[in-house]
């Protein structure tokens, strides 16, 4: 039997095992900003976007003090934030910047636009933002197409002007 999930189906949150909490919530909390919205002492927090109850779970149940995973294993290759719009991603674009983050890439994917880099623990993340979709590029047969291209970083930056 065919199915097909509700189109309304979302990733609700991404539970991440991390070495060290205070410097996971350092660099979520402090860096990119999310909310603090509980935590069960130095083994687990969970943090959100606009007090949601969570949309990052952090613990050290099964990881604490313990080196990153292996690049080339199964895994997780990344989790995805998706920020409203292009002068959001600008925004967090220039605050990671000029907090001389360390990023793994950039990427215009017709689609969207994405910022690569690693938290603390080398778990991969996406910052993006998703053009409006009569903006995504298609094919001749009208179907949409998605490709790795440059990303315009000064064109991005040009968002926080005026």
């Amino acid at each position: 039997m065919n199915y097909t999930v509700p189109a309304q189906t979302r990733i609700g949150h991404v539970h991440l095992k991390v070495s060290d909490l205070r410097r996971s919530l350092d660099f979520y909390c402090g860096l990119l900003g999310f909310e603090l919205m509980t935590s069960f002492g130095d083994q687990a927090a969970f943090i959100s976007a606009g007090g949601y109850h969570h949309h990052i779970g952090l613990n050290t149940w099964h990881s604490k003090g313990m080196p990153p995973a292996p690049e080339n294993a199964c895994g997780l290759y990344h989790a995805a934030i998706l920020y409203p719009g292009r002068r959001d991603l600008a925004a967090i674009y220039k605050r990671l910047t000029e907090a001389n983050v360390q990023f793994t890439g950039f990427a215009d994917h017709g689609v969207s636009e994405a910022l690569y880099l690693n938290d603390p623990d080398e778990n991969g993340l996406e910052l993006y933002w998703d053009r409006p979709r009569e903006q995504w590029p298609k094919d001749e047969e009208g179907n949409f197409t998605m490709y790795t291209r440059r990303l315009d970083l000064s064109g991005l930056l040009r968002e926080l002007q005026g």
